[in-house]
């Protein structure tokens, strides 16, 4: 019982904490110098190691994956194809997302949840500063636009690690691998992709800043706020994958 109970106030806590963020983008020109370009600083260069380790062996293990599959039923000069679009529309978006839930959601959770513990929030509040506006505000902005960019990395070096395993693994030289990856382009593929990327950066961001907001009994609290982020952040990640792609691809 107290479980659902507490799941209901996370539910109207965080609702509310959505709707102050968006009455708050009436003061975007507040947040778009100092601290909008620190959190961006923050997000990509914090994750973009992990992003082209992951995608760098996401890339080289699915390209021998589908040799192996694929080998007698479908023609390698296809490989390019399969692995570019799989990788614009699922692999990079959501890998790039959870990488950053772990790296930067918690981060979130972690910093706002001890600003709560040691009531500086409170302060912002009694100078009459809007802590949602001042705390969450660039942060949301900067996960919109960094995870598209964060993605745009994955699938470059997923797609050139994959040319590569083709060539020695499956024996597909990469101008055949490139020439049908350009033959069967869609933009759709590249862009319903990015569109994900920024929504999962939304959710990111908005997920670790409640985690933050809802941080109590000290030190304690914030380690299970850090790990709250992650955790409902790649929930909602995984939810929102299903229902951007059947609204984008169907």
């Amino acid at each position: 019982m107290n479980a659902f109970l507490r799941f209901f106030e996370h539910l109207g806590m965080g609702t509310i904490l959505l709707w102050r963020t968006l009455k708050s983008f009436r003061e975007i020109g507040k947040v778009l110098k100092h601290p909008l370009w620190e959190q961006m600083d923050i997000m990509f260069f914090g994750s973009v190691p992990l992003v082209i380790l992951t995608a760098l062996f996401s890339g080289l293990v699915t390209t021998v994956q589908i040799g192996y599959y694929g080998r007698g039923y479908v023609p390698m000069d296809y490989v390019g194809v399969a692995l570019a679009k799989m990788v614009m529309i699922e692999l990079g978006p959501v890998l790039s997302a959870l990488i950053v839930a772990g790296r930067i959601g918690a981060g979130i959770a972690a910093e706002i949840g001890t600003m709560r513990v040691t009531e500086q929030i409170d302060s912002l509040e009694c100078m009459g500063i809007d802590p949602v506006r001042f705390l969450v505000l660039p942060r949301v902005l900067a996960g919109v636009i960094v995870l598209p960019l964060l993605t745009i990395v994955a699938e470059f070096i997923a797609i050139v690690s994959s040319s590569i395993a083709a060539k020695f693994y499956i024996g597909v030289p990469a101008y055949i691998y490139f020439h049908g990856l350009r033959l069967f382009f869609v933009p759709l593929d590249l862009w319903g992709g990015l569109i994900k990327a920024s929504v999962f950066g939304f959710i990111i961001t908005i997920v670790g800043s409640h985690w933050g907001f809802a941080t109590e009994k000290g030190a304690t609290g914030v380690g299970k706020s850090t790990t709250n982020a992650v955790v409902t952040s790649s929930l909602f990640i995984i939810f929102a994958d299903y229902i951007l792609t059947v609204m984008i691809y169907r």
